[in-house]
């Protein structure tokens, strides 16, 4: 006996169900003013996977030492980057979310694209899915290395958004992307026109995190050392640690260019506070090169899919001064992933992938 209930036509209520994909980024201020640049650190440093200290400690830290000056600061970084449309993070995530809508529209799959702060909202993003009436949702948190502060964030506040509807939709979540060979191949199709020239060095700088939030991706409490030793293989008692995961993506990646051990490294940018936090910092690295002699350097940021406040303004303004200041003569930043065909046709595989599942 068939168990699927079935209309007048014999379709079943199963071939009805519907599919819809949402894109999960972090986020960005809505102008590059002051109050929405502090309304934006507000909602990102309240999580408790971002600022994981105790509550009152993180609520004097936020009220009275980070919102009453890193706003402004932080204002005057954006305003240098800002588009004519808006922040690129924002406008590149759009360009994203429409050209994969275009790949899937013949499927009629509806693409949605939801910020954990700032617009448009992971809420209104759901939303939107909900009146489309998918019952299943493939989720891509677009961060390719995995921690907890961004990826495991963006998964628990899509789990908030859903918790109490009555009709729980199916969620398959992609998991992190760090070494897929698409997500590998996309970006050494966006940075081979730039190593053509032969540069000096290759720096691939990440996103940095405080040390102890390796320490709690180490299950097993005793392989995390503390430094860059343990990470340089990835291995069962460190496959959830952020950095054992950039040293994977740097190093597929250098392989990929067929770089030498020594014309290449790796570091880590956006250091905050002043807990410890991974190293090597990237304007240190850069100094070093300078001083060694290195005058030409081209920087991969592979913690990000789209250009930000971290890329364009952090390496491609400062950190870039930072090297002449040393020595050094010029500073190439390669462009982020963003809409890139390439990028497009990676994602496009990906999801159709789990689609298939």
């Amino acid at each position: 006996m068939n168990n699927n209930l079935q209309n007048s036509n014999g379709q079943t209520a199963a071939n009805k169900s519907r599919t819809g994909i949402l894109l999960i980024n972090l986020g960005t201020p809505d102008a590059p003013r002051t109050p929405e640049v502090r309304a934006y650190l507000r909602a990102l440093l309240s999580c408790d996977r971002v600022l994981d200290i105790n509550p009152v400690g993180r609520w004097l830290l936020l009220n009275l030492i980070i919102l009453p000056f890193r706003p402004r600061k932080s204002a005057k970084a954006y305003r240098k980057i800002w588009m004519e449309e808006g922040s690129p993070l924002l406008v590149y995530s759009q360009k994203l979310k429409n050209a994969l809508a275009e790949q899937f529209s013949t499927e009629n799959i509806p693409v949605e694209l939801g910020m954990q702060c700032g617009q448009p909202s992971l809420k209104s993003a759901v939303e939107r899915l909900r009146k489309a009436e998918c019952d299943r949702i493939i989720v891509l948190p677009m961060y390719p290395q995995y921690s907890s502060s961004t990826y495991g964030s963006a998964v628990e506040d899509l789990y908030k958004e859903i918790l109490h509807d009555w009709n729980m939709p199916q969620l398959q979540i992609i998991p992190p992307f760090f070494s897929d060979s698409r997500f590998i191949e996309a970006w050494t199709k966006v940075g081979l026109p730039f190593l053509e020239n032969n540069p000096d060095h290759v720096l691939f700088s990440f996103h940095s995190l405080p040390i102890r939030h390796l320490q709690k991706s180490d299950r097993s409490g005793n392989w995390c050392k503390n430094n860059h030793e343990c990470c340089l293989e990835l291995v069962n008692e460190n496959r959830h640690c952020y950095s054992a995961q950039c040293y994977h993506t740097a190093k597929l990646l250098a392989e990929r260019y067929n770089l030498s051990a020594e014309k290449w490294s790796i570091s880590f940018q956006s250091r905050f506070g002043r807990d410890e936090w991974i190293k090597p910092d990237t304007e240190q690295q850069l100094a070093r090169l300078a001083e060694s002699g290195v005058k030409r350097v081209v920087v991969f940021c592979p913690a990000f899919v789209a250009d930000s406040l971290e890329t364009l303004e952090e390496i491609g303004i400062r950190a870039a001064e930072h090297f002449r200041k040393h020595g050094g003569e010029e500073l190439k930043l390669i462009p982020s992933l963003n809409d890139h065909p390439e990028w497009i046709h990676a994602l496009t595989s990906i999801i159709r992938q789990q689609l298939a599942k």
